[in-house]
């Protein structure tokens, strides 16, 4: 038999997108290796790439602290390749990093981290810009001030007890006679801030610290959520710096919906829930969760109506706030856990703070009033800020007031704004920078005053406009984990310090020493024994 004929039609039509895509793919190249040529930074200077297609991406994924080395070999301007040729600015001067944070207008993310946030998490805060941004973050700036945090704080450190009774637990399974057990922290801390997001946020309890194995829907759907967003595969890069091949599927794509599906209808009817609780009882509703404070909102007559969202708008942050809350809080407590299981003299000095509470159940002031342990905390997110950059992008020209000003010609150009080298500057906190040492905000450099951070002279949470809004709900839940834990256990390493590595992105703390499951952190705990 003869072979089937394709249309001669058809395989022009085909070849006509063929050459049409390629053509594009070529176009774009052409830009890439343009802007380059015509690029202010062009002179600065960095390390050099070590290819067109990764740039220096590959060393500052295999080798945590690659960005801070780079700034102390090049200076406090330089630049680093990312991947197809782009080259971003990277600098530490402050007075640069206060411009672009204060004219968040001017500096957005670049289209590409908006397109791949945005097909996870929708149209969150995280995501929009501009006056859209302006208008949600003012009205959701309540949800998150001093007083709602108050209220939610009983939340945080019922969660947290709960923790330190499995863990308990976990010791008299694990060895009676010892009186001591290994436990992964990342998963037990995982599990007790994705409780207390779930509670705090929209009254919801996944219950997670109870279910190890059987996670319900929201749950899974979540955990898939959170995962696209570190896995960046090969074809999502491709889609993300070529619009025209976003059509393009991916084998991830449909796993994504099905989870974007059922947190939205779960959601959903979460909402409709906290309507009928806000039209049943008014202003009486003590309902304490975000959500149920936006429902409220929303139909508060009160409230004039461009100062609401819709129900869309309101959906929206949930999964944001899901992803955004549930694991920077595990990371930032995760490293601050390290911290205190390496300084064993710090670990009692804190504890003894912490047991002259007469109460397991502070308050937030309370939580608030504990000098060394706020010390710790503030010590924790210096060296170790759960995400250690951030990008923008220049919508415009402008001049960039650096010690060496100098203009961006065409617009276009990416910025890093390297949050952890920010932190560790010896230029601003002096030759101990690199140390965990608690007692420095006792005293501390005059020059840190100008670091432009929304908190504790910190870029930890960055600063101005699209600061982070969710940084009091973030500190007080540190505090309640702490609080409990600290009190309750003695805690150590249960590997080499020098076996803990920092993650590129979200940085999380990870296990070198196991390559098949380097997402742990082993501590050994032991209960404290109160005289």
């Amino acid at each position: 038999m003869g072979g089937y004929l394709m249309p001669a039609s058809v395989s022009q039509l085909i070849l006509s997108i063929f050459v049409l895509f390629a053509a594009y793919g070529l176009f774009k190249l052409f830009q890439l290796i343009a802007l380059d040529i015509n690029s202010p930074i062009r002179d600065l200077p960095g390390p050099p790439s070590k290819s067109f297609l990764f740039g220096n991406m590959i060393e500052m994924k295999a080798q945590d602290g690659t960005l801070e080395t780079y700034i102390a070999k090049y200076g406090d301007a330089m630049k680093y390749w990312d991947m197809l040729g782009v080259t971003r600015l990277c600098t530490v001067d402050l007075k640069a990093i206060n411009y672009v944070l204060m004219h968040s207008n001017d500096y957005q993310k670049p289209e590409p981290v908006i397109y791949h946030l945005q097909r996870i998490v929708g149209q969150g805060l995280l995501v929009v810009e501009g006056d859209v941004h302006k208008q949600r973050r003012k009205i959701l700036n309540p949800a998150f001030g001093p007083l709602q945090i108050r209220q939610l704080t009983e939340i945080f450190v019922d969660k947290a007890i709960e923790l330190r009774d499995v863990w308990n637990s976990t010791i008299q399974k694990q060895s009676k006679s010892k009186n001591a057990a290994t436990v992964d922290a990342i998963s037990w801390l995982n599990r007790v801030t994705l409780d207390i997001v779930g509670c705090a946020g929209f009254d919801y309890d996944f219950q997670a610290l109870y279910s190890e194995h059987s996670k319900n829907e929201l749950h899974r759907a979540f955990d898939t959520m959170y995962h696209a967003i570190l896995n960046f595969e090969l074809i999502h890069i491709i889609r993300s710096l070529v619009p025209l091949l976003r059509f393009w599927p991916s084998p991830s794509d449909s796993k994504l919906k099905q989870a974007k599906d059922t947190v939205f209808r779960i959601g959903g009817t979460l909402m409709e829930r906290s309507k009928k609780n806000a039209m049943a009882y008014g202003k009486s509703n003590t309902d304490r969760d975000i959500l149920s404070l936006l429902t409220r909102a929303n139909i508060d007559p009160d409230v004039p109506t461009n100062q609401r969202m819709s129900d869309e708008d309101v959906l929206s942050q949930i999964p944001t706030f899901m992803l955004a809350g549930h694991e920077t809080i595990t990371t930032g407590t995760a490293w601050a856990l390290y911290s205190i299981a390496r300084h064993k003299d710090m670990q009692s000095k804190l504890r003894e703070e912490l047991l002259s509470i007469p109460t397991d159940s502070p308050s937030m002031d309370v939580l608030n009033g504990l000098h060394y342990l706020d010390n710790i905390v503030r010590e924790s997110l210096r060296l170790h800020p759960p995400v250690p950059e951030t990008l923008r992008v220049a919508m415009k020209d402008d001049y960039l007031p650096l010690s060496k000003p100098f203009k961006d010609r065409n617009g276009g150009q990416t910025l890093s704004i390297p949050i952890r080298p920010i932190n560790l500057a010896e230029s601003t906190w002096g030759k101990d920078a690199w140390e965990f040492n608690p007692d420095r905000w006792d005293n501390l450099p005059e020059a840190v005053s100008s670091i432009p951070g929304v908190w504790g002279n910190l870029m930890s949470f960055l600063g101005g406009p699209r600061s982070c809004i969710g940084y009091r709900f973030a500190l007080v839940e540190m505090k309640a984990l702490l609080f409990t834990l600290i009190r309750a256990f003695e805690i150590d390493l249960a590997v080499p310090p020098e076996n803990v590595r920092g993650t590129m992105g979200l940085r999380r703390p990870t296990l070198t020493s196991d390559p098949v499951n380097p997402n742990q952190l082993p501590l050994v705990i032991r209960p404290v024994v109160r005289s």
